[in-house]
C-alpha cells in the first residue's frame, strides 16, 4: 500500500512516515511501476507504527529505538552491551509508571477536594 493509505490508517501525517522510514525505523519496498518514486508499504507497518508509539510515550528517543529494533532484528557483537541497555530501559520505564502514579493520586486528591468544595 501507498504511503498516502498508511497515513490515513495510522492517523500519522506523511512526513512522520517518511522521517520513520529515514531513520530505519520502518521499511518501503518500490512500487511496482518503476518510472515513478512511489514506495509501497506491508501491512506489517502498523504493528511497527503502534510499537514506535508505545516505546515514545515509554520514554525511547529515536536513537534508542532504533538501537533497539537492531538489537532484535540481528544483534550485532560490536554495538553496545544490549542487556545492561535492556535493564537501563526498565528501570527508566518503570520510573515513569511510579511518577505518573504519584501524578494520578495527585489529580484525583484534586478532583476529590474540588468536588467537595462545590
Amino acid at each position: 500500500m501507498r504511503i498516502g493509505e498508511v497515513a490515513r490508517r495510522s492517523g500519522l501525517s506523511r512526513d512522520t512516515i517518511r522521517f520513520y522510514e529515514r531513520n530505519g525505523l520502518i521499511g518501503s519496498t518500490e512500487g511496482p511501476d518503476r518510472t515513478n518514486s512511489y514506495r509501497d508499504y506491508h501491512e506489517a507497518v502498523f504493528d511497527r507504527l503502534q510499537m514506535i508509539d508505545e516505546a515514545q510515550k515509554a520514554g525511547f528517543t529515536i536513537s534508542e529505538l532504533l538501537f533497539f529494533l537492531r538489537q532484535i532484528e540481528g544483534p550485532s557483537p560490536e554495538d553496545l552491551d544490549v542487556e545492561e541497555f535492556l535493564d537501563q530501559k526498565i528501570r527508566e520505564v518503570e520510573a515513569n509508571i511510579e511518577r505518573a502514579k504519584r501524578f494520578l493520586k495527585t489529580l484525583r486528591a484534586t478532583r476529590q477536594a474540588l468536588s467537595g468544595t462545590s
